[in-house]
């Protein structure tokens, strides 16, 4: 039985990618299980990995379930996110964001 899911986004530079989604989640990583990885655990049985995998940089993407987007949007336009605001998506609401990379990282919302 599958308990546990940690999703993945490749980058080029771990560095800028650790400032980002330190930035994202408002807290350094978890975890740093080996060379070239970090993780955010992000609640029980579900998390966030960033790998640097030069090659397949940018081709990821992300959908994560946020209970205050309205608030999540103004916290990343106040830290310097670009984005275009929540907005209809999937049935229900949600905010794309675009790390360094080019990788697709999605929050979603009511």
């Amino acid at each position: 039985m599958i308990d546990h899911v940690l999703a993945q986004c490749t980058v080029t530079d771990l560095e800028r990618a650790e400032r980002w989604y330190r930035d994202l989640f408002e807290r350094a990583p978890d975890a740093r299980p080996m060379a070239g990885l970090l993780e955010w655990h992000l609640g029980e049985g579900f998390g966030l990995q960033v790998w640097s995998e030069p090659d397949r940089a940018g081709k990821s993407a992300v959908v994560l379930g946020e209970s205050d987007l309205d608030g999540a949007a103004a916290r990343l336009t106040e830290a310097g996110f670009a984005h275009e605001g929540p907005q209809p998506g999937g049935g229900a609401r949600i905010l794309q964001l675009t790390d360094p990379d080019g990788n697709r990282v999605v929050l979603f919302g009511p």
